[in-house]
């Protein structure tokens, strides 16, 4: 009889350790995943070959495949896009919609005061003037006096066409598109436009994908670092964001990407 009681006690002490084992072993795995925290990444869908939409209906673009290197850098985090206009990511920022912004975002007065930028660039944005393929007048920046220049509001554009206006008493008629990209082509080729200011990059898509009978015309008017931008609070963001970009320079797949998404390498050695 004695026997039989402790081979019983015997039992169910195995199937209680057993258990306390298996609910161990979940709460551990629930604390891994508490662990992982869900960051949202904004970007657009109007930036041909840097963040858009293709033919399947995926997000994707040279902007959004880095993005996607480095969440697999960083295991403490699971990225999640958010796609919105470019003229609301600042305010979406701003008001803790996303996290940080992926859209060739340069440094500047405004930007700096209210966000903060990582440290790592990831590739350099090149800015020329941009006329239709008929135009002769336009040859460069110079020639935009009176002129009609259409950029999309809070760009890289505006930024740089607002500034050179006001420090050079340019006289430039600056207007700001209200459709992304289609409105620009439309505009500058049915002549209510003279001019924008884009990256050959962008330019070369454009007239591949959209049949825009646009022109680079003159000298760049500016290279320029692009950086991530996040909140003034999100530091260690930051810090693993960069960690994890210059591990991805290291492994040449910044380079990469540039030269598949953007037609030639523009992560200069910084």
């Amino acid at each position: 009889m004695k026997k039989k009681a402790g081979l019983f006690l015997a039992l169910v002490f195995t199937l209680l350790t057993t258990a306390c084992s298996q609910v161990e072993k979940v709460r551990s795995d629930g604390e891994n995943k508490e662990k992982v925290q869900k960051i949202i990444v904004g970007t657009g869908t109007q930036f041909p070959n840097v963040c858009f939409i293709d033919d399947n209906g995926k997000l994707t673009g040279y902007d959004v495949e880095l993005v996607r290197e480095i969440d697999k850098k960083l295991p403490e985090y699971e990225f999640e896009f958010k796609t919105m206009d470019f003229s609301n990511l600042l305010l979406s920022l701003e008001t803790n919609k996303i996290d940080f912004i992926a859209h060739q975002m340069e440094v500047n007065k405004e930007r700096e005061e209210k966000f903060l930028f990582s440290k790592e660039p990831y590739n350099i944005f090149p800015l020329q003037v941009a006329v239709n393929e008929k135009n002769k007048d336009i040859k460069s920046i110079k020639d935009l006096k009176g002129k009609k220049v259409i950029v999309s509001a809070t760009s890289n554009s505006a930024v740089f066409i607002e500034k050179y206006n006001k420090e050079h008493n340019g006289g430039i008629n600056i207007v700001y598109s209200g459709q992304g990209s289609d409105d620009t082509i439309n505009q500058i080729r049915t002549g209510r436009a003279d001019a924008t200011i884009h990256t050959p990059f962008g330019v070369k898509l454009q007239n591949e994908q959209a049949n825009a009978e646009l022109k680079a015309v003159g000298d760049p008017v500016q290279n320029s670092k692009v950086y991530f931008m996040l909140r003034k609070d999100e530091t260690k963001l930051q810090k693993r964001i960069d960690e994890a970009v210059a591990e991805l320079k290291k492994e040449r797949e910044v380079s990469k990407l540039s030269k598949k998404w953007l037609g030639e390498d523009y992560t200069v050695d910084f």
